[in-house]
């Protein structure tokens, strides 16, 4: 017989809702996790609604089994609908059109056409490195998450749309502070009653919406105006057809897929700014980097491509940075359809058939069983056979 779930103490009706910090899920979440998910899951349960959440790697590798589960788009993600309709991380698995912008959208961003636009990148960075070591600079406070959202997003722009944003060293565009405004009031969304919502919060929400929107269709209009021959990610969005289906996307669906492309690297600042810190805080870490970037390529080279790959101490960095603070916290599965039921666990525990999960990384990657000093950073466990004997929810 499976056993229960271990559920937090909660109050009659109200159930946990008092175990979650308005405005703060993800930080409520955490907390939970450490407090309750020592078995690899918990569950709470807010007025009638019933949440499960996977908390350790053995439970989220089989949750990741693609023959039980699937991608499930309820909570927050359905939220981020309303400013991407169904582009390919808000598309629902019955959507066709998921598949036609992936088929349309894939050759571009495959590791041979990542290794051309190896160029771009390093020059959008070179203008951050100038920004912050530049003698005006010189002992200046450095608003480094800011700063890496503007190089993500000029990075995005000339790489994937040849277009030039001069927003590391110049004024920052609206739309960087819109997006990341609308995520974070679509994972607040889900906690708060809908009429307060709509009371307060929607008219925000919708201004946020119509800016990113705004200026992706602007992203369209000066292609147009100004057409390259270059075949780049919005030449093939606005001109290549589906393979399998023959169909081309139209101008709305063009947006949603540019707003997928820059609300979805968001987390690409994110990993940096937690690299950044902990290397802060361990500078040993900091000296094996610098000597292995030394050996290879010398103290004035420059990081081609080709170097990536022979650089196992610094990946091992941002490997071991992604495991402390994953850039996306968590993410939601279901089950596949079946007229049974749904057991975790080798039988362990058992979830209604229609009951979506919530994997907390936080925790997973904080899993004992498979970590040692688990809060501690350690790059030297993502190196070589370390790394390679992790299991694969690990």
């Amino acid at each position: 017989m499976p056993s229960p779930i271990p559920q937090p103490r909660g109050l009659p009706i109200l159930g946990n809702i008092f175990d979650m910090i308005p405005g703060n899920t993800w930080a409520s979440l955490n907390k939970l996790a450490a407090e309750h998910g020592g078995a690899g899951i918990f569950k709470i349960k807010i007025l009638t609604k019933q949440l499960v959440f996977i908390t350790n790697a053995a439970l989220l590798e089989e949750i990741c089994d693609e023959k039980r589960f699937q991608k499930c788009v309820k909570g927050p993600i359905v939220e981020i609908r309303s400013l991407a309709n169904d582009s390919l991380f808000t598309a629902f698995d019955n959507e066709e059109s998921w598949g036609i912008a992936h088929r349309i959208m894939a050759p571009y961003v495959l590791p041979e056409a990542v290794k051309e636009m190896h160029r771009d990148i390093q020059l959008t960075t070179d203008d951050l490195i100038w920004k912050w070591t530049s003698a005006d600079s010189t002992g200046q406070r450095v608003d480094v998450v800011n700063d890496l959202d503007r190089l993500n997003h000029a990075a995005n722009m000339k790489c994937f749309f040849s277009q030039h944003v001069d927003c590391v060293l110049g004024e920052e565009p609206d739309v960087i502070k819109a997006m990341s405004d609308t995520t974070f009031e679509a994972v607040r969304r889900p906690t708060r009653p809908t009429l307060l919502t709509r009371l307060f919060y929607q008219s925000t929400f919708d201004k946020d919406i119509k800016t990113c929107r705004d200026y992706c269709a602007q992203i369209i209009a000066k292609r147009r105006d100004n057409p390259i021959e270059q075949r780049d990610l919005l030449h093939a969005l606005l001109h290549e057809k589906d393979p399998k289906t023959g169909q081309s996307l139209p101008d709305s669906r063009v947006i949603d897929e540019i707003i997928n492309i820059l609300i979805g690297s968001a987390t690409s600042p994110n990993l940096v700014s937690f690299t950044l810190y902990y290397l802060a805080k361990n500078p040993d870490a900091v000296t094996r980097a610098r000597e292995e970037i030394d050996a290879l390529i010398g103290p004035s080279g420059q990081i081609e491509h080709f170097h990536l790959s022979q650089l196992p101490y610094c990946e091992a960095i941002l490997r071991e940075s992604f495991r402390l603070c994953a850039p996306a916290p968590g993410f939601n599965i279901e089950p596949l359809p079946t007229d049974g039921p749904v057991l975790l666990g080798g039988g362990e525990y058992e979830i209604p058939k229609t009951q979506p999960m919530i994997a907390i990384l936080a925790a997973v990657n904080r899993d004992p069983a498979i970590f040692d000093d688990p809060n501690a950073f350690k790059p030297e466990r993502m190196l070589g056979e370390a790394f390679d004997r992790l299991p694969r929810g690990g």
